[in-house]
Formats: C-alpha cells, sequence, structure tokens
C-alpha cells in the first residue's frame, strides 16, 4: 500500500481578482519523497498553484491539506514551520547580504534557536561546499547557478518536507539547467524532502518526474505516472491545450 499524500489539493478554486478564478477545481497530490511535476501552457495555472498552496493566495472554494492538517488558516510562517519551502522563480536571495547571512534569513522562523540553526548551517554547507567556501562573501558575486544554489540551500535551512520550486531554471542560460537540476536532486537526497516542481522545461523536467499533472486553463487535462509520459505525448497534450 502506498504510503497517505504529504499533500492534497482538493477542488480548489482561487484567484488574484474577485471572481475571475485562475484555478477553476483543481485537484492534486504529492507523495512524501517523490517529484511531482507540473507543466502546461503558460496561463495552465501552475505557479498560481503553488502561491495558493503556500498560503499567499487563499481559495475561496476547496481545500489544501498538508499531512491531516486542514492549512485554511495557516500564513506562510507556519507552512515554513511545518516543514513547506517555497523556491520562487526568481533568484530571491538578498544581495547585500553575505552567503551565511542569506542562509540565515532561511532559519528565521526558528532563529532563536541557536542549536538547530548551527546544525542545519552545517548540513548546508556539507551539502554545498561551493558555499561554505564562500560565506562571507556577497550574494551579489555569485553567478546565475550559484545563485540558484543559495535560494535551494535557503530553504533547506528549515529542514522541509515538501519543496514547492517554480520553473527554476527560467532565465538561466541552457548549460546551466543541468546545474539546477542537480542541485535539486542533491537538496532531496540531503533532506528526504518531496519535490512539486513547476517548470516550462518539460524535456529536461520529464526524466526526473515520479508523477506529472498537466494542467490546462486551471484544471488538470492529464495526469499519472512520469514514465507514461514522453516527449511525443507532452507535445500533443499541448498543442490540444493550445488549439482547444
Amino acid at each position: 500500500m502506498s504510503e497517505p499524500a504529504i499533500l492534497t489539493v482538493e477542488n480548489v478554486h482561487a484567484g488574484y481578482v474577485p471572481g475571475v478564478d485562475i484555478l477553476q477545481g483543481l485537484t492534486v497530490s504529492v507523495r512524501p519523497k517523490a517529484i511531482t511535476l507540473v507543466i502546461g501552457p503558460n496561463g495552465a495555472g501552475k505557479s498560481t498553484l503553488l502561491r495558493t498552496i503556500f498560503g499567499f493566495l487563499k481559495p475561496h472554494m476547496g481545500r489544501v491539506s498538508f499531512g491531516d492538517a486542514d492549512t485554511k488558516a495557516w500564513r506562510p510562517s507556519d507552512f515554513k514551520l511545518a516543514g513547506v519551502s517555497y523556491v520562487p522563480q526568481e533568484i530571491n536571495s538578498f544581495p547585500h547580504l553575505t552567503i551565511e547571512e542569506n542562509l540565515m534569513m532561511g532559519g528565521w522562523v526558528f532563529r532563536r534557536d541557536k542549536a538547530r540553526l548551527t546544525r542545519q548551517l552545517a548540513q548546508v554547507y556539507d551539502t554545498f561546499p561551493a558555499l561554505a567556501g564562500r560565506k562571507t562573501e556577497r550574494a551579489v558575486s555569485l553567478s546565475g547557478g550559484q545563485g540558484r544554489m543559495l535560494s535551494v540551500a535557503r530553504e533547506m535551512m528549515s529542514e522541509p518536507k515538501l519543496l514547492l520550486v517554480d520553473e527554476p531554471t527560467v532565465g538561466l542560460a541552457p548549460n546551466l539547467v543541468a546545474q539546477v537540476y542537480e542541485i535539486l536532486m542533491t537538496a532531496r537526497k540531503a533532506t528526504g524532502a518531496a519535490i512539486l516542481l513547476v517548470e516550462q522545461n518539460v524535456e529536461e523536467a520529464l526524466p526526473l518526474a515520479d508523477y506529472l499533472y498537466m494542467l490546462n486553463l486551471g484544471t488538470v487535462k492529464a495526469e499519472g505516472p512520469g514514465a507514461e509520459f514522453d516527449d511525443a505525448r507532452v507535445r500533443a497534450l499541448v498543442q490540444e491545450c493550445l488549439l482547444g
């Protein structure tokens, strides 16, 4: 018997403007330690899904559950405390803080627990030695790939059980794409976290997926184990979305 889902999104309706839903009855789930890939054309609701899960948007219908907990009243800080971390599209480091100061910001929700902060810093530096060697440098000095590494490493500070990752390769040169996925797989191995990955770079992300959802217009168009989707099937599904 498979493990219960660590995250469940049930019949969720949500949007940015009252009366205009981006998500229209969306239902998805994430299994522990699995990589769940979410794909779809622009405007399908992929990033909106992550923002709704993390509490930046509140659904006006439906339910988001983390384990057995209903997250209706949770703020983003509550998700962090519970073990959910969010890596947005943009590299969201503080450029004029040092690398170590950025990492400490990742542990802000338990900042009074000095022993935990010390332990997590040691784990992050052990996982990403490249950051350990530059911990006193300002984040602005990092390259694009290194900046993405810092973004992921900062979220590791809270010992996540689930990483929400929004288009991590957007805006990066093609030669950095494999490096970014290597960073994510390294973080997954170090933490044992499940990953809910939104990605436009389907060809590179598809081999990583344990399970896949394709969204279109705020609903699930197709879903199944990642092994059931190859590039040809994904292209055909995208074409169907675009042609209506």
